[in-house]
C-alpha cells in the first residue's frame, strides 16, 4: 500500500472499555447485563446497592446463588476485577441516588460447629460485619434480625457481629474503596459431610433466606440514609425476566399445551351412558368411553424434565416453575393411568382428600338447602334455554371484553363430545349441544366461565410469562372459588346450585372411601333426594377416568375466598392470572417488584351496583348459606 493511500485510511473508532460501557448504560438508566470471564455483572435497573461474590463458579455455589438472586450483582473469580468495576459503578450510582452500599457474600471454608458425636444438630455459623457508617450498622442489625428469624428446621443460625475493620473475613481491597460495606460469611451446611453431594432443600432454603435478609438490610440502610421508603423491601428485587426464565416458561407452556387434561379424562358418551344406566334400572355401573390419546406420556415427561430450572436466579420464580413442573408431571401420570385402578390415588395426590372440615361444610349446606327442589322459580325466569341461546349470550359478553382489550380473542365451539354444560379449554369456550338450563342461570354461568376462567387466561397472557395463563400449581381451587363467587355477584347463585356444589363434595368423599358408582348414586338419590339424572351427571364427573376428586375444589375454593375477603384480602391479584390462594403473597411481591401488571380486565359482574354491593357484604363476612340471603 502506498504512503498516500495509507494516509487516506480512516482511523478506526476506539473500542469502549467494559467500565466505560457499563457507566454509560447506568447514566442512561439502562440495565446492565455483561458476561465476564468466569463471572457476570447484572444490574436490571440502576439501584443504590450491589451484591458481590468473589470465587470460582463451582466452588461456593450457595453464596454465588445468593448474590445472583439479587437485582444488582457482580460475580467474578478475581477480587482485582471486582475492584476495577465496583469503584466506578459506586460513583455513578451514588451520584444518581445520593447513597450506595456493597454487600460481599461468601461461605466459610468448613462447618466448624458440626461434630459427629453431638446428640442433636448444632447451630451453624453466620458472621456479619459492617463499616462504621450509622446506615451500614443499621443494615447489619436488620440482617441479623432477619437471619435469626430463619425457619428453625434442621439447624438454626448462630450470628456473630463485628466491625468490618476487625473482621478477618473482610477483603482489604474492598475496604480500600471507602464505601459502606456489609460482609456475610456462613457455614456451608448444605453440603453432605465427606461428600460432593448437597442437601437440595436446605440449599434452596439458604438462598431464599439470605436473599430475603439481604433485601431487608438494603432497605434498612437506605431508610437510615434518607432514601424514600418503598411499599415493601421486596420491591428492591428483580424487575426483569432473564432469558433463562423465558426459556423455561416457553418450554413449560409447550408441554402444558400438548394436552388438555380435563378433556382427556372426560367421557365422550355421556348421553349414551345415561340411557344405558337408566335402562339397567340404575343397578349396573355405566360404561364410559374416552378420546383416544394423541400424546405419548413418556415423551412429554422427557420434554418436561429436560427444561432446566438451574439458572433462573430468582428464587420466587424458581419455586413457581418447580411446582408447575411437578403438577404437570402428575397430570401426565394421571392421563397415563386413565381407567386403571391406581388413577384414583394419583387424583387424590393432585387434588387432595376431602378434609373433615370440608365434609362438615358440605353437610351443613345440604341440610340448609333441603327444600331447594320444592322452591319454584320466579315466574319471569322459568324459561328453559338451549345451547344456541347460551352461545349468543356468551358471544355478547366476549365482545364486551374484546372492546376493552383486543387481546381477548376467545373462541366458542359447540360440541357433541362433552357432557351438558360449559367448559373452558385454554382460549376456547366449549358448549355442549345437549345444554339446557333455566334462563336466569345463564348470566351467572357465563360470569363463571367467561368472566373468570377466560378473563384470567387473557390477563395472564398479558403478564409476559405464559405460566400465568396456564395456571400456577394448585390454581384450580381458588379459580373455581372465584368463579362460583362471580355467579353470586352476577345475581344467579341459587340454592340448587349451592346444593349441587355440596353434593359434589359428598360424591368425591364417597368415591375416595371406596364406594362404587351405584352405591354413590343410591346415597345421593335416597339420602339427599337428588333426581336420578342430576345424580348421574354429578357422579359422571366424580368417577371419570377412574375416579377424580377434582369436584371437591369448588366448595373448598369458595370457603377459602370468603375467608380471604372477611380478613380484608384484596381481589385484584387473583385477576392477574390463574393463581392459587398460596400464591397470593407471591403475586403481591412480583407486583411490587414491577414484574407483573395490574389486571387489564375485571369481571363485568364487579361493574354493576349489585355486584359491588354483594362484594361489600362478603367483606363483612358471609357463609355459603348466607350468600343465598344476600
Amino acid at each position: 500500500m502506498s504512503p498516500a493511500r495509507a494516509a487516506r485510511k480512516p482511523r478506526q473508532k476506539k473500542e469502549k472499555s467494559l467500565v466505560e460501557d457499563v457507566i454509560e448504560a447506568l447514566e442512561a438508566g439502562k440495565p446492565v447485563r455483561r458476561d465476564l470471564e468466569g463471572g457476570r455483572l447484572h444490574i436490571d435497573r440502576p439501584l443504590p446497592f450491589l451484591c458481590l461474590h468473589v470465587g470460582e463458579p463451582d466452588s461456593h455455589v450457595v453464596a454465588r446463588e445468593v448474590a445472583t438472586a439479587n437485582a444488582s450483582y457482580l460475580v467474578t473469580p478475581r477480587i482485582e476485577d471486582a475492584v476495577e468495576l465496583i469503584g466506578p459503578i459506586a460513583a455513578v450510582l451514588r451520584k444518581k441516588f445520593g447513597t450506595f452500599v456493597l454487600l460481599d457474600v461468601d461461605e466459610l471454608q468448613r462447618d466448624r460447629l458440626l461434630s459427629d458425636d453431638a446428640p442433636f444438630l448444632q447451630p451453624f455459623e453466620v458472621m456479619l460485619s459492617a463499616t462504621r457508617e450509622p446506615a451500614a450498622r443499621r443494615a447489619m442489625d436488620a440482617f441479623e434480625t432477619a437471619v435469626e428469624a430463619f425457619e428453625a428446621r434442621f439447624r438454626t443460625p448462630h450470628v456473630e457481629l463485628c466491625a468490618a475493620e476487625e473482621d478477618p473475613c473482610v477483603r482489604p481491597e474492598l475496604l480500600s474503596l471507602k464505601l459502606p460495606l456489609l460482609t456475610l460469611r456462613f457455614a456451608p451446611i448444605y453440603r453432605v459431610t465427606g461428600s460432593d453431594a448437597t442437601y437440595p432443600d436446605l440449599r434452596e432454603r439458604l438462598v431464599d433466606n439470605f436473599l430475603d435478609a439481604g433485601l431487608r438490610a438494603f432497605a434498612a440502610f437506605l431508610e437510615a440514609d434518607g432514601f424514600p421508603k418503598p411499599a415493601t423491601y421486596r420491591a428492591f428485587g428483580r424487575k426483569a425476566f432473564i432469558d433463562a426464565v423465558e426459556r423455561a416458561d416457553r418450554g413449560m407452556d409447550e408441554v402444558a399445551s400438548s394436552f388438555d387434561f380435563l378433556l382427556a379424562v372426560t367421557p365422550i358418551n355421556a348421553n349414551a351412558a345415561w340411557q344405558e344406566f337408566k335402562a339397567n334400572r340404575f343397578d349396573r355401573p355405566p360404561r364410559f368411553l374416552y378420546r383416544p390419546l394423541s400424546l405419548l406420556v413418556e415423551t412429554q415427561k422427557r420434554r418436561l424434565y429436560s427444561i432446566s430450572l438451574d439458572r433462573l436466579e430468582d428464587p420466587v420464580l424458581h419455586q413457581i416453575y418447580r411446582e408447575k413442573q411437578q403438577e404437570l408431571d402428575l397430570q401426565l401420570t394421571l392421563i397415563g393411568a386413565r381407567e386403571k385402578a391406581r388413577f384414583v390415588e394419583f387424583g387424590r395426590a393432585l387434588y387432595g382428600p376431602v378434609e373433615p372440615s370440608l365434609r362438615k361444610a358440605a353437610a351443613e349446606v345440604l341440610d340448609g338447602t333441603g327444600d331447594a327442589k320444592r322452591m319454584p322459580p320466579a315466574a319471569d325466569d322459568d324459561e328453559v334455554v338451549d345451547c344456541f341461546y347460551v352461545e349468543r349470550k356468551a358471544r355478547s359478553m366476549m365482545m364486551h371484553y374484546h372492546k376493552h382489550y383486543d387481546g381477548f380473542d376467545a373462541a366458542i365451539e359447540l360440541r357433541d363430545d362433552v357432557p351438558a354444560g360449559l367448559l373452558v379449554s385454554g382460549r376456547r369456550l366449549l358448549i355442549s349441544r345437549r345444554t339446557r338450563m333455566m334462563r336466569h342461570r345463564v348470566d351467572a354461568l357465563l360470569s363463571h366461565e367467561v368472566g373468570v376462567h377466560l378473563l384470567t387466561y387473557f390477563n395472564g397472557s398479558a403478564q409476559g410469562l405464559r405460566v400465568f395463563r396456564t395456571g400456577l400449581s394448585g390454581y384450580e381451587g381458588m379459580q373455581e372459588g372465584l368463579a362460583v363467587f362471580a355467579e353470586f355477584l352476577a345475581g344467579g347463585f341459587t340454592p340448587e346450585r349451592l346444593r349441587l356444589l355440596a353434593a359434589r363434595v359428598v360424591g368425591c368423599d364417597l368415591m375416595l372411601a371406596g364406594a362404587s358408582f351405584v352405591e354413590s348414586f343410591r346415597t345421593l338419590t335416597q339420602d339427599y333426594d337428588f333426581d336420578a339424572e342430576t345424580a348421574f351427571g354429578l357422579l359422571l364427573r366424580v368417577f371419570r377416568g377412574g375416579g377424580l376428586a377434582k369436584d371437591a375444589i369448588y366448595l373448598r375454593g369458595l370457603l377459602s375466598l370468603l375467608s380471604h375477603l372477611k380478613a380484608g384480602g384484596a381481589l385484584d391479584p387473583f385477576w392477574m392470572g390463574k393463581i392459587s390462594a398460596g400464591h397470593f403473597s407471591v403475586m403481591e411481591e412480583l407486583g411490587a417488584r414491577g414484574l407483573l401488571k395490574a389486571p387489564i380486565l375485571r369481571p363485568l359482574c364487579l361493574e354493576t351496583e349489585r355486584g359491588r354491593a354483594r362484594l361489600e357484604r362478603a367483606r363483612g363476612g358471609l357463609t355459603p348459606l348466607t350468600m343465598l340471603e344476600a
